[in-house]
């Protein structure tokens, strides 16, 4: 399926920093919530399968690539505002997507 330029375009894909990030014990898979700094588009959450991985305190300060324009997705009872992307290997393990440099919070990907 191929998409047009006016459909990647309206797909928020926003760098940001993660501030704050915990277990969410709840999640039928093991899964943190993490608070993301996306500057100037604020602070959002999201969760993530990705304690097989990255402990907490590796992805503490980290910059990630996130869809930031999904509906909110209740998980567990959290609400994650935003999708952290990555890629999911066969066994299931998710490698994150993060950008090769430091780029400034809230920039979209182009």
């Amino acid at each position: 399926m191929t998409i047009t330029w006016e459909d990647f375009e309206n797909v928020g894909i926003r760098v940001g920093t993660v501030i704050k990030i915990e277990d969410l014990p709840e999640a039928r898979k093991p899964s943190y919530k993490m608070l993301i700094d996306f500057g100037a588009f604020g602070v959002k959450k999201s969760s993530a399968q990705l304690t097989k991985l990255y402990k907490k305190e590796d992805l503490l300060g980290k910059q990630v690539i996130c869809v930031t324009n999904f509906p909110i997705k209740k998980i567990a009872g959290f609400e994650s505002e935003v999708l952290t992307t990555g890629f999911v290997l066969e066994n299931g393990d998710v490698v994150l997507a993060v950008p090769e440099r430091k780029v400034t919070n809230g920039l979209k990907l182009a």
